[in-house]
């Protein structure tokens, strides 16, 4: 069983997952990254381009989902570099410190909560978030080209580029598709017809939609939205 809600952070969300006997479904990127704990570890999940399989026998989980660009400058790695991967909090922070974040999530009666403040602390640190990147984020998702996002932001392409990298673990034409596959699955689940929800997403067509959520989502958009049940 899956559960979010709000997080106290801006823009994060905290969940918690717990295996329900039912097939292990794909993580679909999403342009976020996440702080994970599960069986007394801590880890970091990055950027994904392509749908991530959990490997082993299902397992609970505890996470905090951070806004879209916003957890490099938390955890002090740039974004490319976890791309597609899981690691291990302590390959990223002192060994020491992590032990201890571990012991006071493993002693807490609700881990989720405990991995918010340790997302808080965190952020309380650090600088706080690009304004600009936020703003990116909205307007990709509204479906504006990269180019014009660019220039409305008076930051040239290129430059642009560079900062996506660090900040999403890729370049802004692969967040548009990510944002803009986001936008399909919401319209498709509420029961919007494939072909309406190409148009609206901003695909060319229902065949354009398609081989995105395949190349995505590794699956057709029917067999996807079958197995949110």
């Amino acid at each position: 069983m899956y559960a979010e809600r709000a997080s106290r952070l801006t823009g994060a969300v905290v969940w918690t997952k717990s295996p329900t006997g039912a097939s292990v479904r794909p993580v679909l990127p999403d342009g976020c990254m996440d702080l994970l704990w599960s069986e007394g570890r801590l880890l970091v999940a990055g950027p994904d381009t392509r749908p991530y399989a959990p490997e082993g026998p299902a397992r609970s989980w505890a996470g905090v989902r951070f806004f879209p660009g916003t957890a490099p400058a938390l955890l002090g790695v740039p974004a490319q570099e976890l791309r597609d991967t899981r690691v291990e909090l302590a390959d990223l922070w002192p060994a020491a410190r992590v032990r201890r974040l571990c012991d006071r999530v493993a002693a807490a009666p609700d881990p989720a909560g405990a991995l918010e403040n340790i997302a808080l602390d965190r952020a309380a640190e650090a600088e706080a978030p690009d304004p600009l990147l936020r703003r990116l984020v909205e307007c990709l998702g509204e479906g504006r080209p990269v180019s014009a996002t660019a220039a409305g932001l008076g930051i040239g392409e290129r430059r642009l580029h560079r900062r996506c990298l660090t900040a999403f673990g890729y370049g802004p034409k692969t967040l548009a598709r990510i944002l803009r596959l986001r936008r399909a699955l919401a319209l498709a689940r509420a029961g919007t017809p494939y072909a309406e929800t190409a148009i609206r997403a901003g695909y060319a067509d229902q065949p354009h939609l398609a081989r995105e959520v395949r190349r995505l989502a590794g699956m057709p958009l029917g067999e996807l939205l079958a197995g949110d049940g």
